[in-house]
């Protein structure tokens, strides 16, 4: 079952160490605005899990990094495998309460499962059919999947199947990986500078095609 999955505090432990690598990777490429030196600028957080992440909510800091540049300052989100954009919700929980959402369609049923208001579930559904397939990481994931690619109508099930039937803790890692650039409007919205391209295919978030 989704909500037997088994997301305990060494899996979230593993997702920080990712996402503070990401933060290094992005830190020294300079700010994207002027090149100037960026330095941490990290902030806390209040994640929620429900009842099917609960074991990452101590996880609060979210990795942030400011330019040095007077003048400039402006501040670099690098991307993320815990957080999904400035929702409060952890990622892995979204990600299955929209896919048990999908499977058994009754609030009484989408609560005492997940510990998330329907309502709320509801509108991700609608981020993950409306909002997420116009971003550059869904377009760039089509392409990596061999034809036909999830369909649309189905996210996030459709993309999550694809990579493991079971959703498992590895089949989240992967996911989180694939939707990392999604997380940052610094790499979402400017796209992926290539070097940083090239060092996130080494944490497994681009190359292989899919199946």
């Amino acid at each position: 079952m989704l909500h037997d999955v088994g997301l305990d505090e060494e899996f979230f432990a593993r997702l920080v160490v990712l996402d503070q690598q990401m933060a290094r990777e992005v830190a020294a490429l300079g700010c994207g605005f002027c090149g100037g030196p960026l330095h941490q600028g990290n902030y806390e957080r209040k994640p929620r899990g429900g009842c099917l992440a609960g074991a990452g909510e101590r996880y609060r800091v979210r990795f942030s990094l400011c330019c040095g540049r007077r003048g400039c300052r402006r501040r670099t989100t690098p991307p993320s495998l815990r957080f999904l954009g400035r929702k409060v919700y952890l990622e892995a929980a979204i990600v299955i309460a929209c896919i048990y959402a999908m499977a058994v369609r009754t609030a009484g049923a989408i609560r005492r499962v997940t510990g998330i208001a329907p309502r709320t579930v509801r509108r991700w559904t609608r981020w993950w059919r409306n909002v997420f397939p116009s971003t550059r990481c869904w377009r760039s994931l089509m392409g990596r999947f061999s034809p036909p690619p999830p369909e649309v109508a189905r996210l996030p099930a459709s993309l999550a199947q694809r990579l493991d039937e079971s959703l498992g803790p590895a089949a989240l890692m992967q996911l989180a990986r694939l939707l990392s650039p999604v997380t940052s409007m610094f790499c979402e919205g400017a796209g992926l500078p290539a070097q940083l391209t090239q060092k996130m295919a080494l944490l497994g978030c681009d190359g292989d095609r899919l199946g």
